[in-house]
This record gives C-alpha cells, sequence and structure tokens, in this order.
C-alpha cells in the first residue's frame, strides 16, 4: 500500500513521464530498477527494515508503480495485483458471507460470471441494473443492506456510460460504497475519486500498461480503513500481488500513457466519424459521437478524452460480423484492449453463449496506428461479406 507523495505543483502528464522523477540516488539512472527479491534479511537488531518480509508483503518495484497510480488517481492508498480479475477477486472476497451487492446486467463477462457464481452458490446476493439507468441502480439499492455498488463506465462491450457522481449519491446513501471500473478510460482521463467513487479499479493490463506484455489489476482509494487492509489481506493469503518484473514493465508504459490515449481517441474519433450510418453496419456505439446517448455525460467525466474502445453492429448476422473480423488485415483478430496496436474481437464468441452481447456485434480497441490505415482495413473488410 503506497501513498502519493509527489511534487503536486507539476501537471500530472509531467509527473507520470517521469515516473515521479525518479532518479537512482546512487548512479544517477532516470529509469527505476527491477527489486527481484523473494525475501529479506533482517538488520542487526532483528528488525524488518522496510515493510517487506516476503515477496507476498509487495517490494520497492511494486511500491514506485502504486506511487505512480496513487499520484495520477490522487488517492491516499493503491494496491497492485497480477492481473484485473485477481483485484476484482479481493474486492469481493473481502466482503461478508451473504452480503448484498448491486451490479450491472452488462460488464466485463470475467467479474460477472464470478458475481453469478458467487450468487448462485449462496456466497453473495446480488440484485441486477441495466448500466447507465440510474433509475434501476436505485430501485434495487437497499437502504442498510446493500454494501456494495458496480459501476463499469463506460460499459463493455456495449459502452453505455454511467453518471458515476450521481451513482455515488445513490450508493452513499445507501450507506453502501461505489467500486467503479473505468478500464476503458483510463484514470489520465476518468478520476473516478474526484467523482465520488470510494475504490477506483482498473485492469492495468489494458490502457495503464498499454503495450499488451502483462496482466496486472490495480485498485486506489482516498479513505482506508478496515476494509481496505481486509482487501490487502485477501492479497497477502492469495500471492496476488504484482511481481516485480511486471511493475517495472508496467513503469515504462505508463510513462507515455498521456500520448497513447491522445492518439488512441483521435483515431477512434475518425474511425467512429467514417462509420457512422455505413450502409453494412446497423450501429456504431462509440461515446465520442454526439448521437451516443451518454455523450454529455461521458465528455464531463473524461474531459473530451474518450479512449479508444468502440463497438460496431455488423448487419446481416452473426456469421458475417466474424466475417469482419477474419477479414481484417491490420487489425488483429485478438482479445484485450488499450494497447498500441488495434485489435477486433467479435464479442459472442470469446465471452460464451450465456453472456449477454449482441451476437452481430463486433468490439473494436483502437491503437495508435494510422487512422487512415484501420479505416480502410475495415472497409475492405466489409466489402467482403
Amino acid at each position: 500500500m503506497t501513498k502519493s507523495t509527489t511534487n503536486q505543483k507539476l501537471s500530472p502528464a509531467t509527473r507520470l513521464a517521469q515516473a515521479l522523477h525518479f532518479r537512482d540516488t546512487e548512479t544517477g539512472a532516470v529509469v527505476p530498477p527491477i527489486q527481484p527479491a523473494a525475501t529479506y534479511a533482517r538488520n542487526e537488531n532483528y528488525e524488518v527494515e522496510k515493510p517487506y518480509g516476503y515477496r507476498r508483503d509487495g517490494n520497492q518495484t511494486t511500491a514506485h508503480a502504486e506511487a505512480i497510480i496513487a499520484d495520477l488517481e490522487d488517492a491516499s492508498e493503491t494496491m497492485l495485483f497480477a492481473s484485473g480479475m485477481s483485484a476484482a477477486n479481493a474486492v469481493i472476497e473481502h466482503l461478508p458471507s451473504g452480503a448484498h451487492v448491486v451490479v450491472p446486467k452488462v460488464m466485463y463477462h470475467g467479474v460477472l460470471n464470478q458475481f453469478k457464481m458467487y450468487h448462485a452458490r449462496n456466497r453473495l446476493e446480488v440484485s441486477y441494473y441495466s448500466a447507465s439507468n440510474l433509475d434501476e441502480m436505485a430501485a434495487v439499492v437497499r437502504k442498510g443492506e446493500t454494501q456494495l455498488v458496480w459501476v463499469e463506465s463506460p460499459n463493455n462491450p456495449d459502452w453505455e456510460v454511467t453518471d458515476i457522481s450521481a451513482a455515488a449519491k445513490i450508493a452513499h446513501d445507501a450507506g453502501a460504497k461505489l467500486v467503479t471500473d473505468c478500464t476503458g478510460t483510463p484514470p489520465c482521463v476518468t478520476r473516478a475519486l474526484d467523482l465520488g467513487a470510494d475504490i477506483s479499479f482498473h485492469s492495468a493490463t489494458k490502457y495503464l500498461n498499454g503495450h499488451s506484455d502483462i496482466t496486472a489489476g490495480v485498485l486506489s482509494v482516498r479513505e482506508v480503513g478496515q476494509y481496505w487492509d481486509d482487501i490487502w489481506t485477501v492479497r497477502n493469503l492469495q500471492g496476488t500481488v504484482l511481481h516485480s518484473f511486471d511493475a517495472w514493465l508496467l513503469i515504462r508504459g505508463m510513462r507515455t500513457l498521456f500520448l497513447r490515449v491522445e492518439k488512441a481517441t483521435k483515431n477512434a474519433l475518425a474511425i467512429a466519424n467514417h462509420f457512422e450510418g455505413h450502409p453494412k453496419l446497423t450501429a456504431v456505439l462509440y461515446p465520442g459521437l454526439p448521437s451516443h446517448k451518454g455523450h454529455a455525460i461521458a465528455k464531463r467525466q473524461t474531459g473530451g478524452q474518450f479512449g479508444g474502445m468502440m463497438s460496431i453492429l455488423v448487419k446481416n448476422g452473426e456469421q458475417a460480423a466474424i466475417d469482419v473480423a477474419r477479414f481484417c488485415q491490420v487489425f488483429y483478430p485478438a482479445t484485450s484492449l488499450g494497447g498500441v496496436e488495434s485489435l477486433i474481437e467479435h464479442r459472442k464468441t470469446v465471452s460464451g453463449d450465456g453472456f449477454p452481447v449482441d451476437p452481430t456485434l463486433l468490439r473494436l480497441s483502437i491503437g495508435i496506428e494510422d487512422a487512415d490505415d484501420l479505416i480502410r482495413d475495415l472497409e475492405q473488410a466489409l466489402a467482403r461479406i
């Protein structure tokens, strides 16, 4: 658990680019080192010199990455995990048996499936609402009973936008904590804690790292307490702290976060504008389009940096959508998002038959390539179906 201590007079982009102005005191190196130790010797008085006794406690490299994200989120403390799922699992596992939680009907399928499994096993009581629908959320939240409200905004893979401040009021009025997953718009553009979230969750595998070469998850908070200690205990017992080399790669990736997200947003907006109303598509789902029903909220919550995630719905059925993904030559037909390379996936194939997604939906993660190349690639793929 790491606190932010950086000079707040510098802009977030400057602090991130310099990894909190890192400079090795012995060598002058401007790149943080990797500390791979699994165990730590005590001093001559048999005392622990740092807050690390064993690898599951964390280490200096992971703590540096946590400090960078805490600074970016303006959080008091941040915890890194070995994957986004392990971070989400720690939040879920810290809840007492039988706790009531409220989650979207459609969200990242891995976390949604875990909530459904825990509900089926009577480990948790789960109520559902339609993403972005605050009336449905308020209707299922129980005052004095609900302990956790989960918001994913923008919602994956439909890219619905939920008003986080309004959701926070609903949760807090009921005595619940609000967890936000804003992985699609990382904290360089959406600072959920500023909007009232109690826990900000991100799959750091995605935009924060940005190079498709690690898995990582992160939780950040403003207020700590027993619940935060309990989450740390889950991480420690399960051994899911982010490993040193992955933390080092994450630091490397975060230094270009602002540039990558800016370019991905620019590309995504160009692609969305080009394909909106396309004769072979039934819809383009992207909050950056003024026609998107959540556009105004997304603009307010991101400052106009809508990110690089969108979906398209292809005419002529599921096989036509799969064929578009197959026929692309520049887009990679792969799962994940937030990397420098553009990806396309048929979401129903990846998430399975039980996931509530339109079978004609293709999820696009727009990277930093030339936008015209990406547009031409999609055009030729659509022309072939």
